[in-house]
């Protein structure tokens, strides 16, 4: 009976219009587990809340909450109590969009639950006391304790009041929901306008439009990066694309404010990406990104961009450091920064001639790639954010995936400049490598 629901919901999804695809999977989701309610939360811009795209609800926290644990560990989070529910990540490829929440019958005054769920293993639905905790995590048990939120694959895991088969079915259900999102929201305004806490400035709108995704997950790599201010960001951006052999990355930074730094970032991103996809190398991509905002500017604005190029069987990484961003690799317990040669950033001259420098991660690494915004931005006592505080939030968020750690970083970024607006915008972006085995070589 369950498998013909999820087919049913894999089939009213996919036929459903792209504005009308929640209130479809609403229907569907209720009736494959008997639930009470669901409810589709959409990280927003800053992935500080989850906001509710069904109902009229307020918006939920990240940090603190059940929702927000879900989103933040990408974990299936049981809730327990008076409100039984169950918290499943909408996730796809990596890239996290928001969280699923089923809210389950409430339990019968006999200590029994409505039709659809069975009883905890205290045959009620109160889970002694769980609660959040000032970390963000929730106290009354992990995966430590072996109570409170819980992750697993199991079908129906003790006391989570679904019948057998109907965390799976919720899991499988997410796992279908996530992915049309993902392509509805090519074809209409609805769910960006919900993610939305703050109106975008023009800029931010096209940056965030650029943006190929937030994050991308393989068996080899996983990456993640973020915009800051993200609601009003201008020149930086972020760019990535992978195929079967390499992983390309570009972390670009447009000179100016506003609109014409947008613009600016914009028109290199393109250059950078029209010389790939007719098969060129990153040098040359470089070289045909220059001589196209030399053309447009006469070198009066430029570009300063990394770009990155990864061999994805050796390990072996190709970069040309074109301007200011810097990037941190992370290896056992040793930090450091890379130094590559300066070379000119693009526009300057529209002449240059671009050369690449190589070196090799190895599984377990990590790469964090931060603009000048990040590296040079001061605190209101004029401390430093690159001397002292980047290097203890690399290390504060090591064990973090890549898209938490970015959130994390850019918390904490946004906290050192103790309530003043930082100076410039920033892009961070985080990468592991968690792939195949390096060539040998200079590192």
């Amino acid at each position: 009976m369950r498998s013909a629901l999820l087919r049913d919901l894999e089939h009213a999804l996919w036929n459903a219009k792209p504005y009308e695809l929640l209130d479809t999977a609403r229907q569907v989701v209720r009736r494959l587990v008997d639930a009470a309610d669901a409810e589709v939360l959409l990280a927003d811009y800053r992935q500080s809340f989850l906001v509710p795209a069904l109902g009229e609800g307020e918006p939920v926290r990240i940090d603190n909450t059940y929702e927000g644990h879900a989103y933040a560990a990408q974990q299936v989070v049981q809730e327990q109590g008076a409100r039984p529910a169950i918290h499943l990540p909408l996730t796809v490829h990596g890239e996290r969009i928001g969280v699923l929440s089923v809210r389950l019958p409430e339990p019968r005054p006999d200590g029994g639950v409505d039709d659809g769920v069975e009883p905890g293993p205290d045959g009620g639905g109160e889970s002694g006391g769980v609660e959040p905790r000032p970390d963000g995590g929730l106290d009354g048990g992990g995966p430590e304790s072996g109570g409170g939120p819980e992750s697993g694959d199991g079908g129906a895991e003790p006391g989570d009041g679904l019948k057998p088969g109907g965390r799976d079915a919720l899991e499988a259900a997410a796992t279908v929901l996530a992915r049309a999102l993902r392509i509805a929201d090519s074809n209409t305004d609805l769910y960006r306008r919900i993610r939305r806490r703050n109106r975008l400035t023009l800029a931010a709108e096209m940056q965030w439009d650029l943006l190929p995704g937030r994050a991308c997950e393989t068996d080899v790599f996983h990456l993640a990066g973020q915009l800051e201010p993200a609601y009003a960001v201008w020149g930086d951006n972020f760019d990535w694309t992978v195929g079967k052999d390499r992983l390309t990355l570009t972390v670009s930074n447009g000179m100016g404010n506003g609109t014409e730094a947008a613009a600016l970032t914009h028109l290199a991103i393109s250059a950078l990406r029209n010389a790939r996809r007719s098969g060129a190398d990153i040098a040359e991509q470089a070289a045909l990104a220059d001589q196209t905002l030399y053309a447009h500017h006469r070198g009066t604005r430029h570009v300063a961009t990394l770009l990155l190029d990864f061999e994805l069987e050796t390990g072996r990484v190709r970069a040309i450091d074109a301007g200011s961003p810097n990037i941190y690799r992370m290896r056992g317990g040793v930090t450091e920064e890379l130094d590559f040669e300066a070379q000119l950033p693009l526009g300057m001259f529209g002449d240059a001639h671009y050369t690449t420098e190589e070196f090799v991660v190895e599984p377990g690494d990590r790469l964090v790639v931060v603009s000048d915004g990040v590296h040079t931005a001061k605190s209101a006592t004029g401390e430093l954010y690159g001397a002292i505080a980047l290097l203890q939030t690399l290390r504060d968020t090591r064990l973090q995936n890549p898209s938490e750690a970015v959130r994390t970083f850019i918390r904490q970024f946004i906290a050192h400049h103790q309530g003043s607006d930082p100076l410039d915008d920033a892009v961070v972006v985080c990468l592991d490598w968690t792939g195949k085995t390096p060539v040998t070589g200079d590192a």
